[in-house]
């Protein structure tokens, strides 16, 4: 019994260390620029030959410029990760400029793989994420030009530009590719469709307003 306790006890203190392990891993060489030729699937993305390395491999242009926001959403996400900058690849960072039109909204979403840190250049934004179940708490606020907000990994967040002009913030995410799951698209868009009855019961919702949202997404 006491060589079972202590088992229990150590495989207790080991497991924050494997939870730790749970993120992009660590790179074991100078860089690894992507290879975005190569067919080879794996984990992430092929080497190029250090040799043929250049510095445009480790820079991206662009993220000055305004992005077209006559959607739907009033939003437009520009991406930089290794697909648009391959000296990302491995090194477990990327980055997103996001456009606002006025009441213009990047809908509730997570990053299955990412915390994000966003801040505002230009305007006001409305942020806020909502807590794991049960507490499902919501916590937001209205930041101005200039501050920062932190988006837990995994948590359901969005962002909305209250304000009458244009809004622009910049957000840096800890992954190189953070994956992005859009909730509405992804419960009402799901291809083949979610089953009418689960939805239901799910939301409470009348059926003929689940096929209305299906047809939406």
């Amino acid at each position: 019994m006491a060589c079972n306790a202590c088992i229990l006890a150590i495989s207790f203190l080991a497991l924050p260390f494997f939870i730790a392990l749970a993120a992009d891993q660590s790179p074991i060489q100078d860089f690894c620029v992507a290879d975005t030729g190569s067919t080879v699937l794996l984990n992430g993305l092929t080497c190029k030959d250090p040799k043929h390395v250049v510095a445009d491999d480790f820079s991206f242009g662009g993220l000055h410029l305004a992005a077209n926001t006559s959607n739907a959403l009033g939003c437009h996400v520009t991406p930089v990760t290794p697909s648009e900058m391959p000296g990302l690849n491995t090194l477990g960072i990327s980055i997103i400029r996001i456009d606002y039109a006025p009441r213009g909204i990047n809908p509730l979403h997570t990053h299955p793989r990412a915390s994000e840190l966003l801040i505002v250049l230009e305007g006001s934004l409305e942020v806020g994420f909502i807590t794991s179940y049960p507490e499902n708490r919501h916590i937001g606020k209205v930041l101005q030009k200039g501050d920062v907000f932190v988006f837990p990994i995994g948590l359901v967040h969005y962002q909305r530009n209250p304000g009458p002009t244009n809004a622009v913030a910049v957000a840096a995410l800890s992954s190189q590719n953070p994956g992005v799951i859009m909730v509405a698209n992804a419960v009402f868009g799901s291809t083949p469709n979610i089953s009418s009855d689960i939805l239901e019961k799910s939301f409470q919702i009348n059926k003929n307003v689940i096929g209305y949202l299906q047809t939406k997404f």
